[in-house]
């Protein structure tokens, strides 16, 4: 028998992941700033997106939306991710409130990313998500490799564009270099 068989290891460190759907870059900025203030500084950010792959959030937010996507220098332990999306839906809240609009005015979408996955948080229930706790659910967007992305029947279409996974990409080597750094660190 193996010594300390069953006994669970404590999970690495992950690289946070931001998405951000907005139409004005104030909020987007306001946001970002309230991000930080709760996060740490961003050490990668994407360019910026047409939000076009659907009209789902129209209704809510308006037309002509983009998205943007950061990466937090701090790693976090894989189990704050749902007290993380709690504080994000908290951000949306406000900002909707200062803007007096009856929708958001942006849609904070926060995940993890592994050395083998993202994995975004959702309070929205499916077949294949899994519960985390407080009415959060995880979503496993992709699988992720040294340079490439497997999609999986149930990633979002605009989550499909090579844009996006050349940003993915780049912060998973951002992120091998942090885990490498902290090993030293401890050593």
């Amino acid at each position: 028998m193996k010594k300390n068989a069953g006994i669970p290891k404590k999970f690495n460190k992950v690289n946070l992941i931001v998405g951000l759907i907005y139409r004005e870059e104030l909020f987007l900025k306001k946001a970002l700033s309230e991000l930080e203030a709760l996060f740490g500084r961003v050490d990668f950010e994407s360019d910026t997106f047409q939000f076009d792959v659907t009209d789902y959030y129209n209704r809510e937010m308006g037309e002509g939306l983009k998205r943007k996507f950061f990466s937090f220098e701090n790693l976090v332990d894989p189990e704050e991710l749902p007290s993380i999306k709690i504080k994000t839906n908290e951000i949306e809240d406000i900002l909707k409130r200062e803007a007096k609009s009856s929708g958001r005015v942006v849609n904070i979408d926060p995940g993890i990313l592994t050395p083998t996955s993202l994995i975004m948080a959702t309070t929205k229930n499916y077949s294949h998500r899994i519960p985390l706790k407080d009415g959060i659910y995880a979503h496993l967007e992709f699988l992720i490799g040294r340079n490439s992305i497997k999609y999986l029947d149930w990633t979002y279409l605009d989550m499909r564009k090579e844009e996006y996974a050349n940003f993915f990409l780049k912060v998973r080597k951002i992120y091998l270099e942090k885990l490498k750094k902290l090993k030293k660190e401890i050593i």
